[in-house]
């Protein structure tokens, strides 16, 4: 079975983050990619010059369009700028029994704010417990917990922990802004806590990671009968993606993954 993956994100005219990379990331995966757009943003690998939101309710109908006729296999949720937003979606997601991924974009690579400040407490109390897995990156969770950025592996399992409080089933802490040459992530549960070890590759080419992998998560999700195989499966992807993204040139700043690296392979 090819699975259909529900993308609920915002729109990168460059191609290396939000719904373009997740339409590029779900469908090298092995999945079907739909898409619900949540804003439009005026950006490269520079930055962002601007951001015009899509009204709640029009977000809510797209959604409804797609459940009202096709079968949804699992959903990711990426940016959704505003308390409005948010709202709007957690609603429009009423009764989903599907695996959901959230990744709580808040700031983007260049570091402008994607996520307003004062909605992150309606991101978490509305959509956190109701994601099957949240994948925050260690400022994210920072911001998530009102608390310090993790600077080792006891601060990532102290801070995992907190945010497995907040509701969602599992917490994938991504390690990438630790110091280090490696880029260690931490899957966590109720019941076990597992050291996702991975290389940290040398380039500039990182637009998108985090899109990319909660994507390529939803849809192993769907294709795996385990959790932890499904997110190694996503992170495995990922790195790759970002080691073959020297192959692309693409902007002159934080340049994008190559998404479909392993179909260039000789």
């Amino acid at each position: 079975m090819i699975p259909n993956i529900l993308s609920i994100a915002g729109s990168d005219p460059s191609g290396g983050a939000g719904i373009q990379a997740d339409l590029k990331a779900i469908s090298a995966n092995g999945g079907y990619a739909m898409a619900a757009l949540t804003g439009l943003t005026a950006q490269n690998t520079c930055g962002v010059s601007g951001i015009h939101m899509v009204p709640p309710a029009f977000i809510a109908a797209q959604i409804q369009a797609v459940f009202d006729d096709i079968r949804v296999d699992a959903v990711k949720i990426g940016m959704l700028g505003d308390e409005a937003v948010i709202a709007a979606v957690a609603q429009a997601l009423d009764g989903c029994a599907c695996p959901i991924v959230l990744d709580p974009v808040m700031v983007a690579k260049s570091g402008d704010r994607l996520l307003a400040a004062q909605a992150v407490a309606a991101l978490r109390d509305h959509l956190i417990p109701r994601a099957t897995v949240i994948t925050p990156n260690l400022p994210e969770a920072a911001d998530l917990l009102g608390c310090p950025e993790a600077q080792d592996r006891a601060q990532m399992e102290e801070q995992a922990a907190a945010l497995l409080e907040l509701g969602s089933g599992l917490v994938l802490l991504k390690g990438g802004h630790l110091g280090g040459y490696d880029s260690p992530d931490l899957l966590m549960s109720a019941n076990r806590r597992i050291w996702l070890e991975g290389p940290r590759h040398a380039t500039r080419n990182s637009h998108g990671t985090g899109c990319s992998l909660s994507s390529a998560l939803a849809t192993a999700l769907v294709l795996s009968e385990d959790s932890e195989q499904a997110v190694k499966s996503a992170k495995s992807y990922v790195s790759n993606a970002i080691a073959g993204a020297d192959q692309l040139c693409v902007g002159q700043g934080h340049g994008p993954l190559d998404h479909f690296w392993k179909f260039r392979q000789p």
